[in-house]
This record gives C-alpha cells, sequence and structure tokens, in this order.
C-alpha cells in the first residue's frame, strides 16, 4: 500500500526521530550518498528498508552511530587495528566489518557472522543519529540497482510512495559510497573502495584489495553492499571506456549504424568536452579533480535519464585514490560491460 512520502528541513528534525523510534524507515543525509535508515535493532523496521527499495535479502547492510562508545554493545570484539582506524578515520566514510554480536538481526547483516558499521562525517547525520540514540542500518536510499541519490530529489523519484519521509539536508559531498573494510581477516580488505582511499588506509594498517573491486564480475556471497548485483545503473545503457585513445573509441562506436536513431551522450572530463561534438556530453569537472568527479556521477547518471538518452559512453578513470571508487562503480553501472581503445 502506497503511503504519503513528505520532504521535510533539518528544522523538522523530530519528526524523523519519531518515526525512527516508531519502527519506520527515513531517510537522510550523510557526507557520501542519501542513506534509507531504520532501528537496526528491530528486525520488522529494517524489513521495511528491503521492502521500500525491492532489495535481495542477502545484500548485507551497513549500521551507522554517533559515537565510538556503541560498537562495544554490537559487536563481538576487535583489535588495536581497529581502533587505530576509528582514531584517524571516524567520523567519516569509512566502514568497518566486525564480528557480529548477538544484538544485531540476521536481516541486517544478511545471513553473514558479521556486521559492518560507520560513523558519518555529516552533521545532521550524527545529529540525527544522536537524538534517535539507536544504531541506524541505512543502506543507499534508491531502489536496488539504481544509481545512488546525492539529493533528496533523487530519494523522492525512487520512493515517492514507498517511505514516509525524506529529511532534506542539500546536496551530499562525496557522492560515492564509504569505503567498506573487512576487519576480521589478515591483511584487513577492502571490498568496496569510497572515500577514504585504500592509499590512506596503507599508513597505518596492512591492506589488501579484493579481487571484486577491479574485476570484471559480480560476487556470488557478498560480505558488503556493492558486490553481488548490478548497481549504480540509470536506464540508458551505459558502456565504460578506458584505455589510451578514449576520446576516438568513444565518437568511433557512437557513429556505428546500431546508434545511428538513438540519443546518445558522454560522460566526459571537462578537458575533453569540445571532442564530441556529436554527443550530448555531461561534464564531470577537471581530469585533476577526481573528487568532483566522484561528486558528480550519480546525478550525472540520473540526469541521462532525465533527458531520455538512450546509451552513454564514460571515459575511464585511472584506478588510484578516489579513481579506484570511481571506477568499481562504473564497471557495474556498465554491467561489466568495458571496451579498450
Amino acid at each position: 500500500m502506497a503511503v504519503e512520502t513528505r520532504i521535510i528541513h533539518p528544522d523538522q528534525l523530530e519528526q524523523a526521530v519519531s518515526l525512527l523510534r516508531q519502527g519506520e524507515c527515513v531517510a537522510f543525509p550523510t557526507e557520501t550518498v542519501y542513506g534509507l535508515g531504520a532501528d537496526a535493532l528491530n528486525a520488522e523496521a529494517v524489513a521495511k528498508i528491503f521492502a521500500a527499495k525491492q532489495r535481495p535479502a542477502d545484500n548485507p547492510l551497513i549500521v551507522h552511530i554517533h559515537s565510538r562508545e556503541q560498537v562495544a554493545g554490537l559487536v563481538k570484539g576487535y583489535g588495536q587495528s581497529v581502533e587505530i582506524l576509528m582514531e584517524q578515520f571516524w567520523p567519516g566514510p569509512l566502514s568497518l566489518i566486525l564480528p557480529k554480536g548477538d544484538i544485531i538481526p540476521e536481516i541486517v547483516s544478511g545471513g553473514l557472522d558479521t556486521v559492518a558499521l560507520r560513523m558519518p562525517d555529516h552533521d545532521l547525520a550524527l545529529k540525527l543519529l544522536k537524538k534517535v540514540d539507536l544504531p541506524i542500518a541505512a543502506p543507499s536510499a534508491n531502489l536496488s540497482g539504481s544509481p545512488s541519490p546525492t539529493r533528496a530529489e533523487h530519494v523522492y523519484q525512487d520512493l515517492n510512495g514507498r517511505i514516509p519521509l525524506i529529511l532534506d539536508g542539500g546536496p551530499t559531498g562525496w557522492g560515492v559510497e564509504s569505503t567498506v573494510l573487512d576487519c576480521t581477516c589478515w591483511p584487513f580488505r577492502v571490498l568496496r573502495p569510497g572515500g577514504v582511499t585504500v592509499e590512506q588506509l596503507q599508513q597505518f594498517v596492512p591492506i589488501e584489495v579484493d579481487s571484486s573491486v577491479t574485476g570484471n564480475s559480480a560476487v556470488e556471497q557478498p560480505r558488503s553492499p556493492g558486490m553481488k548485483y548490478k548497481h549504480y545503473s540509470p536506464r540508458a545503457d551505459v558502456i565504460l571506456v578506458v584505455g589510451n585513445r578514449v576520446p576516438e573509441k568513444i565518437n568511433q562506436l557512437a557513429s556505428q549504424p546500431q546508434y545511428a536513431d538513438l540519443n546518445i551522450g558522454v560522460l566526459a572530463p571537462s578537458e575533453h568536452a569540445d571532442l564530441y561534438p556529436n554527443l550530448t556530453v555531461l561534464d564531470l569537472g577537471p581530469r585533476s579533480q577526481p573528487k568532483i568527479a566522484a561528486s558528480r556521477l550519480y546525478h550525472l547518471l540520473r540526469t541521462a535519464d532525465q533527458i531520455r538518452l538512450d546509451a552513454v559512453f564514460v571515459e575511464g578513470f585511472a584506478e588510484e585514490d578516489v579513481g579506484l571508487a570511481i571506477m568499481n562503480r562504473l564497471r557495474r553501472a556498465a554491467g561489466y560491460k568495458v571496451v579498450q581503445s
């Protein structure tokens, strides 16, 4: 049954607090993307997240907290290396996978014996978490598989009639989801790259990058969101192009007969905008500033649908620092369709 979806502003925060305490789900901003939150200790409340998003049940959730003091009550223990990472990167876009405490319902962990925790670096999110004073399970606030929402209107586009409330905190900052780090193995393993980079983590602890991060296929048993299913995809067909002659390859591909009667676009850095005279260019920002590209990525993928593009070519990025996260999302958005130039 459809519900009325209301958008509220920060001065109406108590409405979100009340609904969360009543076992409802509420969309709220973080520094990465908008999340769809519910009481992580209430299995029935969490089930409403899966229903609203049409999310597969084996796709685990990340639990959001407002203080490190909450951690001990949610997990079965962790070592000094985890303490160091919490000290260095919390609050911030880093989710730590730890042994799950018995208090965490199985629906949150996707049936795994672990749970991912993070403390968002966003004033409004932290204020909400402190006021509700509950651990909040929150995946991205979108229909499962579509581009993650970085603005309240993105949430409304996907979830209008499915959730009661959206807390509008303006555009998010990072634009890609948090880094997910498995701390139950050694060395620790990055399962999903994000705002905290591999290079930053390696300054403090030994780090491996899971093969799925740069691989060309999904995993069967996901230990982190974004590992198994096609994600971040607009309705338009996405084709990722990599290599040394990317603009030439994209123009060549776009001129093929199969695209003759279609609306074709390209996601490209600002410096290359003039290289695509026959395509609709969506500007990712300067190539030297991949953080801008990360912040714009999902909004531009949604824009591709709004302007009714049939297919979108995307210029690849160097897989270092934030570029690793961008390429991880683009592979999945493209359904692993990657063309070498």
